[in-house]
């Protein structure tokens, strides 16, 4: 479906942009509440899981892949970018899966949710980045579906692949996805940060 208007900016480009400045408002609420909470307690600064750094290969991963996934999807690559769009979803899960046994991990170190002040934020931070991330798979499924449909007649890859509305979700999920790992290395750098300080 074609959009009759004319937009100097579409509208979901204006939307996406008041998600991630709300999400990025959210998290620089957490750390600079972290960072009070700190310095005000002279608390030792949380150590960070292996897994953290590991999901963060995993996320990087998954970026590549959409990276990938928009430019096969531009060069009318179909079986690509099905299976680019697969990988995608697969490194996420996989996140996830690490992400819970990260947790775990911070549970073997003493770092319980409600042990410390500092402990609990990570575990807050963390988990909302994980909810975030899970947020973005609904719409990386829908991409999944629809190719799966629609990708298997000349006719209707003609049909899909010129959509520009098409293209557009896709920008979209691209830049939700790749501001989400943004977070993920900010968060890992800015913990890994105050270790040292």
């Amino acid at each position: 479906m074609t959009d009759s208007h004319n937009y100097t900016i579409h509208p979901l480009y204006i939307l996406i942009t008041l998600v991630l400045g709300s999400i990025a408002s959210l998290f620089i609420g957490f750390v600079v509440a972290y960072v009070y909470s700190r310095v005000q307690n002279g608390g030792a600064p949380v150590a960070l899981p292996v897994l953290f750094f590991v999901n963060t290969i995993f996320l990087l991963g998954a970026s590549a892949t959409l990276v990938m996934t928009k430019r096969a999807y531009e060069q009318d690559k179909t079986s690509l970018f099905k299976r680019l769009l697969w990988c995608t979803l697969l490194l996420t899960v996989i996140f996830l899966v690490a992400q819970i046994l990260a947790w775990r991990q911070m549970i073997d170190m003493n770092i319980g949710i409600a042990s410390t002040t500092l402990g609990s934020y990570l575990y807050v931070i963390s988990g909302i980045h994980f909810t975030h991330v899970i947020a973005g798979i609904p719409f990386l499924i829908f991409f999944i579906d629809d190719a799966r449909k629609r990708l298997i007649e000349p006719a209707s890859v003609l049909v899909y692949l010129s959509d520009p509305d098409k293209k557009r979700k896709l920008t979209i999920l691209s830049i939700y996805w790749h501001f989400v790992d943004g977070l993920w290395i900010f968060l890992v750098l800015f913990f890994l940060i105050n270790r040292l300080l």
